[in-house]
């Protein structure tokens, strides 16, 4: 099974830090599991025009068909004018609609200050459900003062990273039996 840790922004390293955080202590916490960070910084990103995602090419083709293959996703985003950024959007553009179709999906959300703390469930939330994602419930939201010198110092931002990591890890585990359950109450 592989997870994908996607930071979702072009500037900056608050998000990706994060992420990477949460993808080692699932690695930690589950080690058959394979974690990848997707860094869109690293991508040169077409965007969305409404073609078929498969007439893409290079890094837009690249990263579209890893997204889709993975079997869970955490995805972080900073905010950016009360919002997430528009480049992340521009991911969600270029997926098809079922994408996220019975994966969990973890959030990290990133700010420069508490006044954004809802721009995840009002912003992601809504996409991803949309997409037919399985949501984790409960999200981390890190502020500019949660860092130091390019690493987390917060000690309670640590200890909810570490959660999220087990919240995800156990909602696979927990959808998995439930769609096994789903799929095996079908006479066909």
């Amino acid at each position: 099974m592989k997870i994908i840790g996607l930071s979702g922004s072009i500037a900056g390293n608050k998000t990706r830090i994060a992420v990477n955080y949460t993808l080692k202590k699932i690695k930690e916490l589950s080690p058959e599991m394979e974690v990848e960070l997707v860094d869109l910084a690293d991508y040169n990103m077409e965007f969305s025009d409404g073609r078929d995602y498969r007439d893409y090419t290079g890094d837009t083709k690249k990263l579209i068909e890893k997204l889709i293959q993975a079997d869970a996703y955490v995805i972080g985003t900073p905010t950016y004018q009360s919002s997430i950024p528009g480049v992340l959007k521009n991911v969600f553009d270029l997926l098809p609609v079922d994408s996220f179709k019975d994966k969990v999906i973890s959030i990290i959300s990133t700010a420069g200050s508490e006044k954004h703390y809802l721009s995840a469930e009002y912003q992601l939330k809504p996409i991803l459900y949309y997409m037919k994602a399985i949501v984790v419930p409960k999200y981390v939201f890190l502020e500019d003062k949660h860092y130091r010198a390019g690493e987390i110092v917060a000690d309670e931002i640590s200890f909810r990273l570490e959660r999220l990591a087990q919240d995800t890890l156990d909602s696979i585990d927990s959808y998995k039996i439930l769609l096994q359950r789903k799929e095996d109450s079908y006479d066909f």
